[in-house]
């Protein structure tokens, strides 16, 4: 798939999690280090989050693990879950509604390179999932509260033609589903993913 380098707007992100969460497919989420080198990878499998919603952080009340959550849409939002595995998120929305969409699993233009000897297999799936992903571009909570534009240790870019064209063509489909790995508003179809992708999360 060809590359794009269009930055992705923060008003394009000042929507509903539920209108953002399917649009992000087929985008790509940039990491650069400290050292200049960057990784890459399309977003296949998103997920909402947003008011009313009791699986969503900001649910119950403010606190200052999700406040970055009621802030400008285009932040970065990184939190931990089971003390072990980070997640990243996007901040949609107006500011001052809580209102996300997580990211659970990337299609990596390019591995590092301590992984090269392992199968394709294996390779097509070191970002699928939300705490894989994380892992593999080294994302943590330091990362949490930047702006995801030009400049910043990560950043988002719009689909590029190509991949536009496909989804166009039908030669690429999206499914929508329930959320996963939750315990509330298990009923709500609030997850997407590209269709026959190996990179997706498993179940």
């Amino acid at each position: 798939m060809s590359a794009n380098t269009q930055i992705v707007e923060s008003f394009w992100l000042a929507r509903p999690s539920t209108s953002v969460a399917p649009d992000l497919l087929g985008c790509t989420l940039v990491r650069q280090f400290p050292d200049g080198e960057t990784m890459r990878g399309i977003i296949v499998e998103t997920e909402a989050y947003g008011p009313g919603d009791p699986a969503c952080h900001a649910y119950r009340q403010r606190t200052s693990r999700n406040q970055v959550m009621f802030g400008p849409p285009g932040m970065s939002y990184v939190y931990l879950i089971y003390g072990i595995y980070h997640c990243f998120n996007v901040v949609t929305d107006a500011e001052g509604v809580a209102s996300a969409v997580l990211v659970r699993a990337l299609q990596l233009d390019a591995v590092p390179q301590e992984f090269a000897g392992i199968s394709d297999k294996k390779r097509s799936r070191l970002a699928a999932g939300p705490g894989k992903l994380c892992k593999v571009l080294e994302i943590d909570r330091t990362l949490s509260g930047f702006p995801l534009g030009a400049g910043q240790p990560l950043r988002l870019e719009h689909r590029s033609e190509h991949f536009q064209q496909a989804v166009e063509e039908g030669t690429i489909n999206f499914v929508q589903t329930t959320r996963i790995g939750i315990s509330q508003g298990i009923d709500l179809p609030w997850r997407w993913y590209v269709g026959n992708s190996t990179a997706v999360s498993q179940l």
